[in-house]
């Protein structure tokens, strides 16, 4: 069974930077179309960012020019490069292939607040 472990977020102010990284058990990462959601309290799970096999990368409106999704296929990470941070950007941020397909982990808290 496969493990996501979402680890690398905390408190920032405006303006500030943070990188997130999921650590995954099985070798998932390189084969699979993986994404960085996140889930703001009282909404919708969202898809932020998305990075195919091949590595083409996509972002939502709202993170786009300031996160970056990468990958390093020999450790299993996923990661999350997100600068310019935002207090609307607080939320529990999970990673997991673009369907959700494997087990939820249990997320990390970024919080941007002055």
């Amino acid at each position: 069974q496969v493990q996501l472990v979402e680890t690398g977020g905390g408190l920032v102010q405006p303006g500030g930077s943070l990188r997130l990284s999921c650590a995954a058990s099985g070798n998932i990462i390189s084969i699979n179309d993986m994404g960085w959601y996140r889930q703001a309290p009282g909404k919708q799970r969202e898809l932020v960012a998305t990075i195919t096999s091949l590595g083409s990368t996509n972002y939502a409106d709202s993170v786009k020019g300031r996160f970056t999704i990468s990958r390093d296929n020999a450790k299993n990470t996923l990661y999350l490069q997100m600068n310019s941070l935002k207090p609307e950007d607080t939320a529990v941020y999970y990673c997991n292939e673009i369907y959700g397909f494997y087990d939820w982990g249990r997320g990390t808290q970024v919080t941007v607040s002055s």
